[in-house]
C-alpha cells in the first residue's frame, strides 16, 4: 500500500460508479480472482479521457476486458480500441464481454505475445494504456514511443509495486528482483528520454503518464 488506506476508501467512497453492466464485470473479475484497474485509476482514466479525447487507444494487456470497456464507454468521442492479450484463457472472455456491451465494432483484440505485435502496428495512437507484464514494460517501449505523435499519451499502470520499488534490490524477494530491476529501470527510462514529459503519480499502485513531444536534445542538451 503506497497511500494511506483510510485515505483511498475515503476517496473511492466519493466515486459515482460506472455503467451497470461494468460493475457486474468488475465484480465477477474480482471473484475469479482477475486483475482489474482499481477504482482510484477508474477515476483517473476518466479524466484523462476527457482531456485528452483520443480518437485512436492502444491497450497492452486486455485481460477480461473491464478496462477497454471502460474506455469506450467513457471517452467523450468516438473513438478505436486495439487491445493485445497473450493469455489464452482469458481472450474469449474478453470478446465475448465486447459483444455483450454492444462494443465489437469499436475494440479490436489481437491475440498474442505484445512483444512480436507491436512491431507490426502502425501508428500513430492518441491514448496508449500500458498494463500487461510489468517485467516487460521496458521492452515494449521502443515500440510504443515509435507508435506515438506529438501530444501522444502513454499512461502505464501499477509501477510501484506496492512500494517495494524504492527498496533496495535485496530487500526484494529473489523472485521478484528482476522484475524489480526492469521497472526501475523503466521509471529511469520515462524521466529522462528527451521525447517524453513523464509524471510519476503514487495513485493506485502507482501510475506514469508520458506526453511523447518529439524533441531531441543534441549532446549539449539544447533543442
Amino acid at each position: 500500500m503506497i497511500v494511506d488506506e483510510r485515505m483511498i476508501t475515503y476517496i473511492n467512497s466519493l466515486d459515482r460508479g460506472n455503467t451497470p453492466f461494468l460493475e457486474e464485470l468488475e465484480q465477477k473479475a474480482k471473484n475469479d480472482f482477475v486483475p482489474v484497474i482499481r477504482k482510484e485509476m477508474q477515476s483517473f482514466l476518466k479524466v484523462l479521457l476527457s482531456l485528452k479525447r483520443p480518437a485512436r487507444i492502444l491497450e497492452v494487456g486486455t485481460a477480461v476486458g473491464f478496462s477497454a470497456l471502460l474506455m469506450c464507454e467513457y471517452n467523450p468521442v468516438p473513438c478505436h480500441i486495439t487491445t493485445i492479450e497473450n493469455y489464452e484463457k482469458r481472450i474469449p472472455l474478453a470478446l465475448e464481454n465486447f459483444k455483450k456491451a454492444g462494443r465489437e465494432d469499436r475494440i479490436t483484440l489481437l491475440a498474442g505475445d505484445a512483444a512480436d505485435i507491436l512491431k507490426d502496428l502502425e501508428g500513430p495512437f492518441d491514448l496508449i494504456f500500458m498494463d500487461a507484464a510489468k517485467g516487460q514494460y521496458l521492452h515494449f517501449l521502443p515500440d510504443v514511443v515509435r507508435l506515438m505523435a506529438p501530444g501522444s499519451v502513454l499512461i502505464s499502470d501499477n509501477v510501484l509495486q506496492d512500494g517495494d520499488i524504492i527498496e533496495s534490490r535485496f530487500l526484494v524477494e529473489r523472485r521478484n528482483r528482476t522484475i524489480h530491476k526492469r521497472m526501475r529501470e523503466y521509471l529511469y527510462q520515462l524521466k529522462h528520454r528527451d521525447d517524453l514529459v513523464t509524471s510519476v503519480l503514487p495513485l493506485g499502485d502507482g501510475v506514469t503518464v508520458s506526453v511523447y513531444t518529439g524533441t531531441k536534445r543534441n549532446e549539449e542538451g539544447k533543442v
